[in-house]
């Protein structure tokens, strides 16, 4: 490493940077994990010139995992994980116009409000930044993080601490003694085009936009590092309102702002639908003369009482609309049509583009969905095809440019075997999708069905990343959820052991299994979520840990209710948001051998956490079950439910034995009758209201 840059040879400049790329991973390591650097800084700068010089000359020979293309300090470990003191959900989106009088009318139907009682909302421009929470105790700043699986986030306290925009300490009275800020952190246009121009004198690599610039600046392991950054932060929300003493969402802006918070100025508040489209139109025409990035508008109900009587579902709160604005299109030359094959199976078709510019970024694939959409569009290899990036995220193909058509382009034939693995591809009644019946013998299935498993809304496996995965299947190490935690005993063994490994170290190594080791507890719904069973996703999965509690209860209720007969069947089906498609998903998952023998294969290696109760011992209703039946008078139904459940009740729609409570209104018709015949308490509506209440 000490021969002279210009009298390297390529060959020699290809080895030096290897070895160069792992030694400053390793010193990175030492420095920002362990806090034990074993060399001094300018030794280490050394290290980084070196490899900055040879890259410089040897452009073609910038290894993939080239320090200069990391942004700033690597994650290489993980941040602390922090709890949020309310789920931090996300929103419900719409993209025309009836969509925003289709929420008005959801909401006049959930409170029952009169046609001609007008519904304020506030109208606030939706930053495409990094969602963020701010904890405040007694005034002082303590807990930053990000919004993770809404869940739980990772610390980024001390990053947070840098930017100008986060008041470190609020001295007002009448400031909540503990409370969390919500909002975005986000970066200017001109700041981020002259961090760009700074990054390409110093022959660093361009961050692709402001938000992703935003997203890795405060994910450094290095504060200083952000300090540097010119970062911006909008706030607009709170855990909780009760504290703020205010009455709507536009009192609780102006508190914001009293206390030095930055709130967005274009907010505004609106009585009527069409003042609201009024204000949307508006920002959608300016949209590109803005300092900063928006890809739509959120209203929220601006009363909080409104607010709190809707509530959330398992997802979003009902009273707010992200109101999206139209994708950016582009035309181009549609190569090829290749098929992918997803964890369950299904064959997607992805058309293979001519590279082009849509919305910012490169576009060079982009989703058929299935081979019914290639017939409705007539899409052929060799069209030239319209495309958007649907939510500006994931691309599509629109239309065909048909007057652009040549004598090149043909129909594309959809294949009827597994291109992976030669299985058959078929297509059940009622299903848009062909699928493999492989299962777990086709490797793109295997393969992805553990990705899923390690992914941040599963087991979280921190450093454990698709590559990883995909080449540890490759290379026999995992071909199931247990082998991953039986990797590490297999490991000490091996003669070929993990650290000597290309790309990897002894540190690296050690990282993993550590990071492993300390997943074997495991919440029950994100247990439930990674087992990859077909229409159970993250909302699913919840709904299922708070009705059945444990893993023990859940597995023995889905391999009895395969019997339709049974009780445990009724029950499944008497699951608020679990119908009968679901239902036979997952009788099915527990019926095959091949899942149970996977099942007692993971159990051995890894315990379930029960699931916690939804609200305090205190209320009466918590972790009761509830039908309503008959019309109620003093609420709607759906708000009848959503207030069951805030107590911490499990609504379901049919009466059983495990049923703890019938609320009857007017008519109740044959629920009550069951209710009778089987013991259950009955309630009247004010019944009901009045032990609700504690009364």
């Amino acid at each position: 490493m000490h021969k002279p840059i210009e009298k390297i040879t390529e060959e020699d400049a290809k080895e030096e940077l290897r070895r160069l790329a792992e030694l400053i991973a390793y010193h990175d390591r030492l420095y920002y994990l362990e806090d034990q650097p074993e060399i001094s800084d300018a030794d280490y700068d050394a290290l980084r010139l070196r490899n900055a010089a040879l890259e410089k000359k040897f452009p073609h020979l910038i290894r993939e995992d080239s320090p200069n293309l990391r942004v700033g300090a690597p994650l290489l470990g993980p941040f602390k994980k922090v709890q949020h003191r309310k789920e931090m959900l996300s929103l419900d989106n719409g993209f025309e116009d009836q969509d925003v009088h289709d929420f008005m009318e959801r909401i006049r139907r959930f409170l029952n409000i009169p046609p001609e009682t007008p519904i304020e909302l506030v109208a606030e421009p939706k930053i495409d930044g990094l969602s963020a929470t701010l904890e405040y105790q007694k005034g002082l700043f303590v807990l930053g993080a990000t919004r993770g699986d809404g869940t739980e986030g990772e610390d980024i306290t001390e990053n947070l601490k840098t930017l100008k925009d986060i008041p470190a300490l609020i001295a007002a009275q009448d400031f909540p003694n503990v409370t969390e800020i919500r909002g975005e952190v986000y970066m200017r246009h001109e700041d981020f085009l002259a961090m760009n121009q700074e990054r390409e004198a110093q022959g660093q690599p361009f961050f692709a936009n402001p938000r992703n610039a935003a997203a890795g600046s405060v994910r450094q392991l290095d504060s200083s590092v952000t300090a540097k950054r010119p970062l911006k932060f909008f706030a607009y929300a709170c855990d909780e309102y009760a504290p703020f003493h205010v009455k709507t969402h536009w009192e609780f802006l102006e508190k914001l702002k009293e206390w030095g918070f930055v709130v967005n100025p274009l907010a505004k508040l609106c009585s009527t639908v069409d003042e609201v489209l009024a204000y949307y139109h508006e920002l959608e025409s300016k949209r590109t003369t803005l300092p900063y990035d928006i890809d739509g508008i959120v209203y929220k109900v601006n009363r909080i009482d409104w607010q709190n009587r809707m509530g959330s579902s398992t997802r979003a709160p009902r009273w707010a609309l992200a109101h999206k604005f139209p994708a950016e299109q582009a035309q181009t030359h549609l190569n090829d049509i290749l098929i992918q094959v997803g964890r369950t199976g299904a064959l997607t078709p992805v058309a293979i583009l001519q590279p082009v510019t849509v919305g910012g970024v490169v576009v060079s694939r982009a989703s058929l969905h299935n081979e019914d959409e290639i017939a409705r569009k007539d899409v052929r290899v060799g069209d030239t095809v319209v495309i958007q990036r649907a939510g500006d995220v994931i691309p599509q193909v629109v239309r065909v440019v048909g007057e652009k058509r040549g004598s090149d382009s043909h129909p594309f034939s959809f294949p009827h075997t597994c291109p992976v693995c030669g299985s058959h591809a078929v297509r059940l009644p009622g299903e848009v999708a062909r699928k493999c019946i492989g299962g777990l013998i086709c490797g793109a299935q295997a393969a992805l069905r553990l990705r899923h498993f390690v992914s941040r809304d599963a087991f979280d496996i921190e450093g454990f990343g698709s590559k990883h995965v995909e080449a540890f299947y490759k290379e026999g190490l995992i071909h199931s959820p247990a082998d991953i935690f039986t990797l590490e005993e297999r490991d000490r063994q091996s003669l070929t052991p993990l650290r000597n490994r290309e790309g990897w170290g002894d540190l690296s190594a050690k990282n993993l299994f550590k990071a492993i080791a300390s997943r074997r507890k495991i919440p029950l719904h994100r247990f439930i979520y990674a087992l990859g069973i077909p229409q159970v996703g993250q909302a699913t999965a919840k709904l299922l840990a708070r009705h059945y509690v444990s893993y023990e209860m859940w597995q023995e209720a889905m391999r009895a209710a395969k019997n339709p007969e049974n009780e445990a069947y009724i029950d499944l089906m008497s699951i608020d948001g679990v119908g009968p498609s679901v239902s036979a998903d997952l009788i099915a998952f527990f019926d095959e051998p091949h899942n149970r023998e996977v099942l007692a294969s993971l159990l051995k290696e890894v315990t379930v956490v029960d699931e916690k109760p939804l609200a305090a011992s205190s209320s009466i209703f918590a972790n009761k079950t509830i039908v309503f039946t008959g019309a109620l008078t003093h609420m709607t139904r759906v708000e009848a439910k959503v207030r069951a459940e805030a107590l911490g009740a499990k609504v379901a729609s049919s009466v059983s034995a495990k049923t703890d409570y019938v609320v009857v209104g007017e008519d109740p018709g044959s629920k009550a009758k069951s209710a009778k015949e089987l013991g259950v308490p009955i309630l009247t509506e004010e019944e009901w209201l009045k032990a609700a209440r504690g009364l």
